[in-house]
Order: C-alpha cells, then sequence, then structure tokens
C-alpha cells in the first residue's frame, strides 16, 4: 500500500502511526458474536439479553455447597445494558453510542441513480433532536450551542438528495458528531465527502461506513499512551472524537458489470484541520487496523481474493471546491 508514514506521522501523530501500523491479528476468518443489522426497525431493544432470569435451573446459576449463586436473577430487575440504538432511515442506517452520545457508525448505500435524482431542498432540513433516543441518553441541541464544534454530518445530506425525507433524516443529532469547522468539517472532509460521490462515476453502487475514533496518543511525560478527548455540552456529555474514519466498498464496476470484486479503501483522518495540499492517500490505514481501533468487524464474510485496493483501482485524490461555510449556521426546530 502506498503510504508515508511520516507525512501520517506529522498529522496524526507518532503513536497513532504505530497504533496503526503495528502487529494486527487479522479478523477476516471469524464471524463469532456477529448480529444482522438493517431489519428495517428503530431499535431499543435488549436483543442478546442473558438467558439467566433468577431460577437455579438456568445459565447464570451455581450450585455451591450451602449456598447457591444466581448472577442472572438480578435480569428480573432489568437488563443494565450495552443497548445499541439502531435506526433504519431512508438513504442510512445508523447505531448510537449512548455513552458518547456519538453514533458508533453510519453505513450508508450511494448509487448513480441516487445523486442524480433531486426530489430536495437543504433549506428546508432543520438540525433536530432524535426522540427515539431515551431523553437522558440524547444530544441536545443546546449541547452544541458555543461549543466551538460544528455538528458533523456522518452520512453527508449532499448524499440525500432524492427525497426531503433522506435528506432531512441526515439532520437528526444521531447522525452528528462535533467536528472541527474551518479546515475540516467546511473543508477536507466535505472534499473527501465528495470523492465518494465522484466514485459514482465509475461504479454502480457505492457503500460507505463512516465514524468516530478515539485513538490513543503517547504522553511527552512519560511516553505512555493514553486516550483523552474533550467533551461538550451542559453538562458536558458529548464526546468529541479524537479522528474520524471511512471506510469505502465500491462494487460493480461499470467497465465490468459482470465482475463480483470489491475495491475497498479505508480512511483515518483526525479531527482537526487539514491542509488541502495533503494527499488522500496518506490516511490510508489497512481494513484490519481499522477494526482493531474501532472494535468492529469489516467484511469479515467476503473472501480475501474478492477484495482489491480501491486505490489501485482509481486515483484516491480530493478535489478541492469552495463549499458554503455558513451550512453549519443552519437553524435548529
Amino acid at each position: 500500500m502506498s503510504l508515508s508514514r511520516n507525512a501520517i506521522g506529522a498529522l496524526i501523530g507518532v503513536g497513532t502511526v504505530s497504533y496503526f501500523w503495528g502487529k494486527s491479528n487479522a479478523s477476516s476468518g471469524s464471524n463469532s458474536g456477529t448480529v444482522p443489522v438493517g431489519s428495517g426497525s428503530s431499535s431499543n431493544s435488549n436483543s442478546g439479553v442473558p438467558s439467566g432470569s433468577g431460577s437455579s435451573n438456568k445459565a447464570g446459576s451455581i450450585s455451591l455447597v450451602g449456598s447457591k449463586v444466581d448472577p442472572g436473577a438480578f435480569f428480573k430487575y432489568g437488563f443494565p445494558g450495552p443497548i445499541h440504538d439502531l435506526e433504519t432511515r431512508e438513504e442510512f442506517i445508523s447505531c448510537y453510542d449512548r455513552r458518547t452520545k456519538n453514533p458508533y457508525w453510519v453505513l450508508e448505500h450511494i448509487t448513480p441513480e441516487s445523486l442524480k435524482t433531486k426530489g430536495a431542498n437543504r433549506k428546508n432540513s432543520f438540525f433536530r433532536e432524535d426522540e427515539q433516543i431515551p431523553e437522558m441518553f440524547r444530544g441536545k441541541l443546546k449541547d452544541y450551542f458555543r461549543s466551538g464544534y460544528d455538528r458533523g454530518h456522518q452520512a453527508p445530506a449532499a448524499n440525500a438528495k432524492f427525497s426531503q425525507q433522506a435528506m432531512d433524516d441526515t439532520f437528526y443529532l444521531t447522525n452528528m458528531c462535533p467536528q472541527v469547522g474551518e479546515g475540516f468539517n467546511r473543508d477536507y472532509w466535505a472534499h473527501l465527502e465528495y470523492f465518494c460521490r465522484q466514485l459514482a462515476d465509475k461504479y454502480n453502487s457505492v457503500r460507505i461506513v463512516t465514524g468516530p475514533l478515539y485513538l490513543p496518543k503517547r504522553d511527552v511525560s512519560d511516553g505512555k499512551f493514553r486516550v483523552t478527548y474533550e467533551m461538550i455540552g451542559n453538562p458536558p456529555s458529548i464526546a468529541v472524537p479524537t479522528h474520524f474514519f471511512k471506510l469505502i466498498v465500491a462494487e460493480k464496476p461499470k467497465q465490468l458489470s459482470t465482475s463480483d470484486e470489491l475495491h475497498v479503501a479505508a480512511f483515518v483522518l483526525p479531527n482537526a484541520p487539514i491542509s488541502n495540499s495533503t494527499k488522500l492517500i496518506e490516511f490510508e490505514v489497512p481494513v484490519n487496523a481499522l477494526e482493531r481501533s474501532s472494535g468492529l468487524q469489516l467484511l469479515q464474510n467476503v473472501p480475501v481474493e474478492k477484495k482489491k485496493e480501491l486505490c489501485k483501482q482509481v486515483r484516491c485524490e480530493i478535489t478541492v471546491r469552495e463549499f458554503n461555510n455558513s451550512v453549519a449556521a443552519l437553524p435548529c426546530k
């Protein structure tokens, strides 16, 4: 893979470079723990609750001399979690993290047809709280007020122009993370989103997984690695990610319509201003390193021989465009 480790180090820290390029166990072979996603319903369910429910004959109960240990009996009072809020929208599926009040990941699907259809106007969309999330775990509009960060779309509104509902869905705070505005969300990150849309010129189907990361950094005082990140809100309750990732899976190349290959690339960018002169390829990372840092399993059901490097099929580079920086100040409702 054509990468400059020095260039990455200059932007995201030497500690992060070693984190991504250190020894990693590839997770492409195991499907253990896989849960189907995208069943078509919003989920606040407790699926996967252990079966121990208080009876000494059930799982979680251990008979001891003169004592009976039954940890599973606690569940009769309620399952503590974690609960992953899965929400299916028109253009994307999201999985929400109640602890950080950011999504774990957002999964999109774009096609040449979906991008050409124009049925929405961004001026009619408003940032809004997601009432499907319990209030105590819900990101609030006031949390972002004067925080110094943009409400950064994970599934961008520009990918959902085919219907007003689809575009409106992208403005729920469950699709947002605090992002540095000038130099990142309104600049380099927007150029990366445009690069993803440009892939629809060469592929009939493009799937994108986007999400936040909270990566370790070496402490200069003692050389140890630590994860630290800012919290915003009043009280502080929304985590500010240190980095963001995009996994791109391009399917059905137009020139090879019968091919079942997947052209794949993973990028990790710091949540910080990035010069437009920085090459996109400098942020490319191995997929298994992204798995290790995110805790996600990615493409584990795809045979290795069917996965090809996207950046060897197309030129992975941004197109610098002038975006309207006022979009971050869109009204709330």
